[in-house]
């Protein structure tokens, strides 16, 4: 398995981290192979609907995003961008499931943020993020300048442990195996919603 190194400045959401002294955490977090199948995972919207993969790729290919919370700037554009371009995607027959480590409460905020209308999945316990080996623990010192900024991650995720998930896009055929993948560590560097559409 591939480790990523993540500068605390790629941690951190556009905040300065000038003459600060930066280490870097590890990240073990490494993106699933095209051509393998994916994971099977079961979870509940925002609405309590619930959400499983296998009933998914019934009616189509699946698009599987990953974002860290409503508190990042980054992951309230992308979502607000695949909002407003979603029919590129439906228009070929695209589920689209959105997962994350954050709370219901949390999900509300990012929805009256985003306008999203797709499904939301709260990922209790990090299992989805586990599977799809997006998950990464972030070190202490990171976690802490992260409080410093108004961000517990603990209380946002409601969990003990300060994890995080790479902000990965996979894209699932109806065979169940995927078909493509966008892993990028660096959290700013997001996939468009027309490169998606392209890999369907």
């Amino acid at each position: 398995m591939t480790n990523f190194r993540l500068p605390v400045s790629m941690l951190l959401f556009a905040l300065p981290l000038a003459g600060r002294a930066q280490t870097a955490p590890a990240c073990t977090a490494a993106p699933l192979a095209v051509g393998t199948v994916a994971p099977a995972f079961k979870g509940k919207d925002a609405a309590g609907k619930p959400i499983e993969l296998k009933q998914l790729l019934k009616k189509g290919p699946v698009v599987l995003y990953f974002y860290r919370g409503q508190w990042c700037p980054y992951c309230n554009k992308q979502l607000s961008q695949l909002q407003d371009s979603l029919q590129l995607l439906t228009a070929k027959g695209a589920q689209i499931v959105v997962v994350t480590p954050e709370t219901q409460e949390n999900i509300g905020k990012t929805v009256e943020k985003t306008k999203a209308a797709f499904p939301i999945v709260q990922d209790q316990g990090f299992v989805i993020m586990k599977a799809y080996n997006t998950a990464f623990t972030v070190d202490p010192a990171t976690a802490l300048k992260y409080k410093g900024f108004g961000v517990d991650l603990q209380k946002a995720n409601a969990s003990s442990d300060d994890v995080l998930p790479v902000p990965a896009t996979y894209v699932i055929g109806r065979d169940g195996r995927i078909k493509f993948t966008y892993f990028n560590p660096d959290y700013k560097q997001r996939v468009s919603v027309r490169r998606i559409a392209a890999a369907l």
